[in-house]
């Protein structure tokens, strides 16, 4: 008998605590809040970002003074290029 009611009592916790488990999770989505992991993760890829646009910014600045007129045409820069 206990262990029929010790059994039905664990399933009725564990599907409560899922429920539980995802209401909390929707609602810290639908509120905007960031987890330590999402900020963490946000904080990288804006570091990664601004490397990225430091180096287009170099390599638009070393396109220029070697053939300024890459920005006119871009697909004529390759057989330009080219040896």
């Amino acid at each position: 008998m206990f262990d029929d009611l010790t059994a039905v009592l664990i399933v009725f916790a564990g599907v409560f605590m899922i429920i539980a488990l995802r209401y909390l999770k929707l609602k810290s989505q639908t509120t905007g809040q960031m987890t330590a992991a999402d900020a963490t993760a946000y904080e990288q890829m804006a570091q990664m970002a601004a490397r990225l646009e430091t180096r287009v910014a170099t390599l638009e600045r070393i396109l220029d003074s070697e053939v300024p007129a890459w920005r006119d045409n871009p697909s004529g820069f390759y057989r330009q290029a080219s040896p």
